[in-house]
């Protein structure tokens, strides 16, 4: 299973509709809340050089920008 990692806010529409879809599907991911962690915040910003979030990082594939379903869909094999 390929390594998920979700960088979010807590007001971000998109943040929720993304993890509520990876734990609908049961894709284990890691959250980090850029409006509060500093370290993550420019962690992301190195990966995409922009604010928007939400941003999916999932291990072997390029950083997804948004809630960008059947990207996420196809990268992860996942069957709708």
């Amino acid at each position: 299973m390929n390594k998920v990692k979700v960088y979010s806010t807590p007001t971000c529409h998109f943040c929720h509709m993304a993890k509520d879809f990876f734990k609908e599907k049961g894709v284990i991911f890691e959250d980090y809340d850029v409006s509060t962690d500093l370290a993550k915040r420019k962690e992301m910003l190195e990966l995409t050089g922009q604010m928007g979030v939400p941003v999916i990082v999932i291990e072997g594939s390029n950083p997804i920008v948004g809630f960008n379903k059947p990207k996420i869909v196809e990268i992860l094999g996942i069957k709708e």
